[in-house]
């Protein structure tokens, strides 16, 4: 699978264990960032995750920070993105199930690393169940579409 992984300054380490792991499972990982425990702003690392994945160029995506939520909201900001904030293995094995969620979101600084690990591994071997499931995803994408033709802009006038 192609996986595009980024993170900010606290999702580093565990962002560098994720690469191993996932090029020694046999994924292709493009790795977007950031490269140390430097404090940075996430949203330039896990919107551009999500771009990669709206673009077709990763079939999922990993974000990560302190607590996963900015991380989260930045990458749901992309057309496309469906990023879950998954801190626990239901909600990692419900976001593909239901909501065939296409970026994973972790708190590096809410789970451990083995509980981390599991979260990927659960996230990225659930299938997307379909059915009445699909009329919904199909609806998050028409809110998408009607914002879009509305012409909202997310540049502040003022």
């Amino acid at each position: 699978m192609r996986i595009a992984i980024g993170s900010d300054h606290a999702g580093y380490r565990l962002k560098e264990h994720f690469v191993t792991v996932l090029q020694d499972g046999g994924h292709d990982v493009n790795d977007l960032g950031t490269d140390s425990e430097v404090a940075v702003d996430y949203p330039i690392y896990c919107s551009a995750v999500g771009r990669e994945v709206a673009a077709g160029r990763a079939e999922r995506g990993i974000v990560l920070g302190g607590s996963g939520q900015g991380e989260q909201l930045s990458a749901n900001k992309v057309k496309g993105v469906r990023a879950a904030l998954c801190n626990d293995l239901y909600t990692a094995r419900l976001a593909r199930q239901h909501n065939d969620a296409n970026v994973l979101s972790i708190g590096a600084r809410v789970v451990g690393v083995d509980l981390a690990e599991e979260i990927l591994m659960t996230f990225l071997g659930t299938e997307f169940e379909g059915g009445r499931h699909q009329r919904r995803v199909d609806q998050l994408a028409a809110i998408e579409r009607a914002e879009n033709d509305l012409g909202f802009s997310t540049e502040h006038h003022g």
